[in-house]
């Protein structure tokens, strides 16, 4: 399994976290599209690491056109030496409309046909075959010498996709390389709707789900006392509180009786009382999405909940304070 973590958008301290990240034994590094655009940082790092795959999870698409998104990839490929990866998430429509001042509409379809003209575009630059993409959300035709970057020498970025509903999900399935979890995944969610979504849509293109890497972001609950043990409870519960909000993930607590839950956290959202929304997550919501454990079982409650379905594993919240005894459930993990 490997083991990844994330990178901050803080561009004079990129390069040299992304150096102690990859002495530190992380498989891969991520970067997150919030206050500060995620492809900058990967650069950085590209050029202060030799080993370490390099991702965006994730870059927003719909706040850019196919063709801005391919000539990104591609020099980011070709800088980190092939180590770069594509991660794509769609957002939700408020963000896209009123924060990107871009257009909404059949996101799934439309994510879809972003990611084949993502693809037409660098077989024309790759193979040489002639760029036309004509589809119902986007249109490439015109690619002359000047604007062709040629061959990469690494040939194409992986890409992924981020997803929780199932219409998503199978996109990815179908034309992607990886799927990116939600932090905001059960394990039975994961194994009985993620899974099955991403075996049709798998389908859809003659392959197996074994094609695609699959990534999930494991939320961690531990510490080495009561006052830590408490903070991480807090803190992890109000992260649940405020991903469940949001109507598009309503679905993961609706396959557990939670689904009225969302209509509370919702309404307590659009009231600012973002400290008091955790109190509604209680302890049985809190270990179906979270694995709670001293730092020392983590890696078993981690194997056991996760280790035949994921390929890489990533944390909301790891136990950093101690280094040493992280960098220990860090070996274990890898070790299967």
């Amino acid at each position: 399994m490997k083991i990844d973590g994330s990178l901050g958008g803080e561009l004079t301290k990129a390069g040299t976290a992304a150096s102690e990240l990859e002495e530190r034994g992380y498989d891969g590094l991520w970067t997150a599209e919030t206050a500060h655009d995620p492809f900058f940082p990967l650069l950085l790092a590209s050029q202060c690491t030799e080993r370490v795959e390099l991702g965006t999870g994730i870059a927003v698409a719909f706040a850019r056109s196919p063709m801005n998104l391919a000539q990104i990839a591609w020099d980011l490929q070709a800088a980190s030496g092939g180590r770069f990866l594509l991660g794509l998430g769609s957002q939700i429509k408020p963000h896209i409309t009123k924060r990107f001042s871009m257009p909404w509409s059949h996101p799934a379809p439309r994510m879809r046909e972003l990611v084949l003209a993502i693809r037409a575009i660098w077989a024309c630059w790759n193979d040489g075959t002639k760029l036309d993409f004509q589809g119902e959300f986007y249109t490439h035709t015109l690619m002359t010498p000047f604007f062709n970057p040629g061959p990469n020498p690494h040939g194409d970025a992986k890409i992924f996709l981020a997803g929780v509903g199932e219409r998503m999900t199978e996109v990815a399935g179908e034309v992607c390389d990886g799927f990116l979890c939600h932090g905001f995944t059960t394990e039975r969610y994961l194994r009985e709707v993620t899974l099955p979504a991403l075996e049709r849509g798998a389908a859809k293109a003659g392959r197996a789900v074994t094609d695609i890497e699959i990534s999930g972001p494991a939320f961690v609950v531990t510490g080495t006392n009561e006052e830590e043990m408490a903070a991480s409870i807090a803190g992890t519960k109000q992260q649940i509180a405020f991903y469940g909000s949001t109507p598009a993930y309503r679905g993961v607590l609706e396959l557990h009786g939670w689904g009225a839950l969302q209509d509370d956290l919702n309404r307590m959202s659009k009231e600012g009382k973002w400290a008091e929304m955790g109190e509604l997550i209680d302890d049985e919501m809190l270990d179906a999405f979270a694995v709670v454990a001293e730092p020392e079982k983590l890696a078993d409650g981690l194997h056991a909940r996760y280790g035949d379905v994921v390929q890489r594993l990533s944390f909301y919240a790891p136990y950093a304070s101690d280094p040493a005894r992280w960098a220990s459930v860090m070996d274990q993990l890898q070790a299967v």
